[in-house]
């Protein structure tokens, strides 16, 4: 699991950078804040200036900056002050087409609003806001925008800001190590944040409402996802108001074909249509999704936990597939404990289960509260429930087919 140690020298290096940094304003640069002007160059010259120069902090002072795609040097900060609003420009030339992963596959894109690549040591600081473009919603051939887009990236800090998202995703930090997202407030009709194959990430503090999954791990797709075998990996989520219209609060896949492995999720409030929490892959995926706590958890209205790694059903139904079983995925060593449940739809469906790769592991102790329907568990190896103390309006609270463990006697 990442360190708190680690999170807390990441952020004290941006701190330190940031106390002694050369401050770059765009309005020195050409910009006009009204809305109306692009002021693109004006970014991007304020931007190529700063980390010419050895890195410092972009100002954006108060106003409203139309722009198309920009991208961040090394040790760039961008600082949005209050009343700050960057608006995504609705000119498609104004995002050029470059590699990016897209559904866990490299092709050709739109690149985000704001993007890096191969860069050390950026970030973004709120206050103020950045709104996506609705016309930048096409989802392929080539994808549309995303707002925010650090590929390959070590030290990545978003800290206080808004991103209201545009018709695509809100964030997608892809291949990058050490990433630190704090405090953001997120709105949109898709993903909000999508972490892919990144290692060390702490996600804290953050109010997200979305229409896709709120927060989604992912580490790519098929033999594609496989051959570059980079997972997603030590990654804590905490603090955070996580709700989700249509889909998952927190969704793992179902892009998993490198893994998803050692994951904390602790003291967050889940509002969701389906599940809290959504561990969702496919026969043909591969990979292996291990070491997944969450602890001190409340949820509302959607189901708490469900567990469908074999979404389309007993075929193998995924494109550029991993052949034969190597290409069942697995589940393993998945532990949830003091979960409360306020009205929830279920407790845990854990039915899409194949019986060739059985989930290894799953321990849920001190579950509270109320829901529809209660845990219904099939093929597992290793349960061990304790102390589930949950209200259920219909069926039973424990339904298990080809489940070994402990507990597993329906409580009195």
């Amino acid at each position: 699991m990442p360190s708190l140690r680690l999170f807390a020298v990441v952020t004290a290096c941006f701190a330190a950078a940031s106390l002694y940094a050369a401050a770059y304003n765009v309005r020195d640069f050409g910009a006009v804040g009204d809305g109306i002007t692009k002021d693109t160059r004006a970014f991007q010259q304020a931007l190529d200036t700063c980390a010419v120069n050895g890195g410092g902090e972009v100002l954006v002072p108060a106003g409203r900056y139309l722009i198309g795609s920009v991208q961040q040097g090394n040790r760039t900060i961008i600082r949005l002050e209050e009343g700050t609003v960057i608006l995504g420009s609705p000119d498609a030339a104004d995002y050029p087409t470059v590699d990016i992963r897209w559904e866990g596959r490299m092709q050709p894109g739109r690149r985000a609003l704001i993007h890096a690549a191969n860069v050390e040591q950026i970030g973004i600081i709120g206050p103020g806001r950045i709104e996506g473009n609705p016309a930048m919603a096409a989802p392929q051939n080539p994808r549309g925008s995303v707002v925010l887009e650090p590929m390959n990236c070590t030290g990545v800090r978003w800290d206080g800001f808004t991103v209201t998202q545009g018709g695509n995703w809100a964030t997608h930090p892809t291949f990058c190590t050490d990433v630190v997202i704090r405090n953001l407030t997120i709105r949109g009709n898709r993903d909000g944040i999508d972490i892919d194959s990144c290692k060390n990430v702490l996600i804290e503090g953050c109010d997200i409402e979305t229409g896709d999954d709120a927060i989604s791990l992912k580490s790519g797709r098929g033999m594609d996802g496989a051959r570059l075998g980079r997972p997603t990996e030590d990654v804590v989520i905490r603090d955070c108001n996580l709700r989700c219209t249509r889909f998952a609060s927190i969704g793992i896949g179902s892009e998993t074909s490198a893994g998803v492995r050692n994951v904390r999720i602790e003291r967050c409030k889940f509002t969701a249509k389906t599940h809290a929490l959504y561990i969702k892959t496919r026969l043909g995926r591969a990979g292996v999704t291990e070491n997944i706590t969450g602890d001190d958890l409340e949820v509302f209205g959607g189901g708490f936990l469900r567990i469908n790694l074999i979404v389309g059903g007993n075929t193998n139904t995924a494109d550029d597939p991993v052949p034969g079983l190597v290409g069942y995925p697995e589940a393993r060593n998945l532990n949830f404990t003091n979960v409360r449940l306020n009205n929830a739809a279920s407790v845990v469906d854990a039915t899409q289960v194949s019986r060739e790769k059985p989930v290894l592991g799953l321990r849920l102790a001190n579950i509270t509260g109320t829901a529809a329907k209660g845990l219904a568990l099939t093929h597992i190896r290793g349960a061990e429930l304790r102390d589930l103390h949950v209200t259920v309006a219909t069926g039973p609270l424990l339904t298990l087919d080809d489940v070994q463990g402990t507990g597993l006697e329906t409580p009195k």
